[in-house]
């Protein structure tokens, strides 16, 4: 189960295709471009374990390089292409990356990070290399299109933002496993949504994401063929679907949001009766938001409930959904339990945190801490979320605990953003929140309480915004910022982030989407 099976039945078939250039990559040139990738990094000194660290944009060869150090047996870390130069060197330095690829498209980036990576013993560029860059096109046309002698299992290593301010990496164990050894997530694509070798996938969201970036590459596991987005557009999706006669895609609410707002000729325009399976995941999907789109798609929509972590999964259909509607599934890796706040497990009905048991094993890299923070007693992990189970097993998500923030399926952890506006001169005191927002879910709201309470208003506001621009990407910046003569912290110094929350979420049923 991987290219280099399908390369040898199939050469010709696309592997994927580029959405928008219409670029087509066969199984026989991911396979020679994925052997080639992996005896450059052999070459380099990489052995079994080692990592590399990948900033690009959606590009023809990304998937290739990730097949690459895959088969090599090596951690690849995907990093977001909106991050800023220093939020990229953290990770790369993190995650203990000896090379770095990135792209001529992220140059402006790519040129202040070449002296902010000591680590870093080689930096590629995919396109015309600038100064202080290797070709990575001329790097791998050096390399034979045969396998490596040594092919073993590899592992993306990925980042979410850490509640102490800091990303975190999510580690699973390496083992040294041949490559091809079944992998229990690519077998549930099968089981579960019916990927074959006939599969055809549409991919619209950025491949450094763990569901884009996993779900490709299982999908190439499998055989089947990918349509890669370059950027999401609502109508090109759709046509999408009609031009390559889509079967399965993903998707994040943001994207039904915005395809729903499109005109009703546009809407109706494309045959997408092809789609057989629409999944979505990422953030919790405003429940008329899906009801709407499964009267517009059919049955097709199926959610699941799970995190980069890969410690448990839950999974939901359509017909399902609709007799328990607001639920994101039963358990189907690990074993879901709901304990309070003395760690005694709640009855149907019951809120609590939520925890799995018997599910796949994680670290945080370099974090032990939070680690242990992510275990109870009994060994079971949390993703930090709140909610409870009705009679038949079905999950309900509630809250988390956390504080972090999902906005258009990206996870913001909001202590990243409260260090840097606490760190502004004319800042005393700062909570971050989200707040409701009708396209992305959530939003990046500051709190802030000024230095100066006279200077509180829209000059103070548009130079805190502008701050955030300058040192965090965009999507972690608040899109708005309140003031308020003091913030409610106990005695003791705790902030009292609920009663600031509950402000902005009134009467919603939920404090979740």
């Amino acid at each position: 189960m991987h290219p280099g099976i399908h390369a040898a039945s199939n050469p010709d078939k696309a592997a994927y295709i580029m959405a928008n250039s219409g670029q087509v990559v066969s199984y026989r040139e991911l396979n020679e471009g994925s052997n080639r990738g992996a005896h450059l990094f052999r070459s380099l000194g990489l052995k079994l374990g080692d990592s590399i660290a990948i900033y690009m944009e959606n590009n023809a060869a990304y998937l290739q390089i990730c097949w690459a150090a895959h088969r090599a047996g090596l951690y690849y870390t995907c990093i977001s292409s909106y991050l800023t130069a220093e939020e990229v060197a953290f990770i790369v330095g993190d995650c203990g990356a000896r090379v770095f690829v990135t792209s001529r498209a992220k140059a402006d980036v790519a040129a202040e990070l070449a002296a902010l990576m000591p680590g870093v013993e080689t930096r590629l560029m995919v396109g015309e290399a600038m100064p202080g860059f290797q070709s990575y096109e001329e790097a791998v046309a050096e390399q034979p299109p045969s396998p490596i002698a040594d092919e073993y299992e590899g592992a993306d290593m990925l980042y979410s933002s850490g509640t102490t301010g800091r990303p975190k990496g999510i580690k699973r164990p390496i083992a040294g496993e041949p490559l091809g050894t079944p992998r229990d997530s690519v077998d549930l694509f099968g089981t579960l949504y019916g990927v074959t070798e006939a599969t055809i996938y549409l991919s619209p969201a950025p491949l450094y994401h763990s569901a884009p970036l996993r779900f490709n590459m299982g999908i190439l596991r499998k055989g089947g063929t990918t349509i890669v987005m370059e950027r999401f557009d609502p109508e090109g999706a759709l046509a999408l679907i009609e031009r390559h006669q889509v079967s399965h895609s993903q998707w994040v609410p943001t994207m039904f949001v915005r395809m729903l707002k499109l005109p009703s000729q546009a809407r109706g325009k494309y045959d997408l009766s092809s789609m057989r399976v629409a999944i979505h995941a990422a953030a919790p999907c405003p429940q008329q938001t899906k009801r709407d789109m499964i009267e517009w798609w059919g049955p097709v929509l199926h959610e699941y409930y799970a995190g980069t972590e890969g410690n448990g999964f839950c999974a939901i259909n359509s017909e399902q959904w609709l007799a328990h509607p607001g639920s994101v599934g039963q358990a189907l890796v690990g074993t879901l339990h709901i304990v309070d706040d003395d760690g005694v497990e709640q009855p149907a009905g019951s809120p609590g945190a939520i925890f799995f048991s018997d599910g796949p094993e994680f670290t945080y890299h370099n974090d032990p801490e939070r680690t242990a923070e992510s275990r109870n007693e009994r060994g079971w992990s949390t993703l930090g979320d709140v909610g409870y189970q009705d009679e038949e097993g079905f999950l309900y998500l509630t809250d988390r605990k956390s504080f972090m923030i999902i906005s258009g399926g990206v996870n913001i952890y909001p202590q990243e953003v409260e260090n840097l506006l606490v760190s502004h001169p004319k800042i005393f005191d700062v909570a971050v929140v989200g707040v409701p927002d009708p396209e992305f879910g959530e939003a990046v709201k500051a709190v802030v309480q000024a230095m100066d309470p006279s200077q509180a208003g829209a000059a103070l506001e548009a130079e805190l915004l502008s701050y955030c621009r300058d040192h965090l990407s965009a999507i972690k910046c608040p899109r708005s910022v309140d003031f308020e003569a003091q913030l409610p912290r106990h005695e003791n110094g705790k902030l009292y982030k609920r009663l600031i929350k509950d402000r902005y979420w009134g009467r919603h049923d939920t404090r979740i989407v």
